[in-house]
């Protein structure tokens, strides 16, 4: 069979935040590349504030989220507050 026919297609990435607190609400916030869920109303609201960082510091770059490599995004993650482990 020919694959001439078929597309190849694009990666997508999106960032997913889990708050494990609570209180008593649920909340759920997309985007077009992330998904934010959970929490307590100031966990949330902390998570939507640094997905909306991040995605600032991609436009200014003039990335998408699937076009940095792991190393960048942990490089912008960290700038904006986010403390995961530096594996360098």
């Amino acid at each position: 069979m020919s694959d001439v026919g078929k597309k190849k297609k694009r990666r997508k990435a999106v960032m997913v935040g889990l708050g494990l607190d609570s209180d008593g609400h649920k909340r759920l916030t997309t985007g077009p590349n992330f998904v934010l869920m959970g929490g307590s109303e100031e966990t949330h609201d902390v998570m939507t504030e640094k997905v909306l960082k991040i995605n600032e510091k991609l436009t200014a770059k003039g990335k998408q989220l699937e076009d940095v490599s792991h190393e960048e995004f942990d490089d912008i993650a960290h700038s904006v507050g986010l403390h995961g482990k530096r594996n360098r």
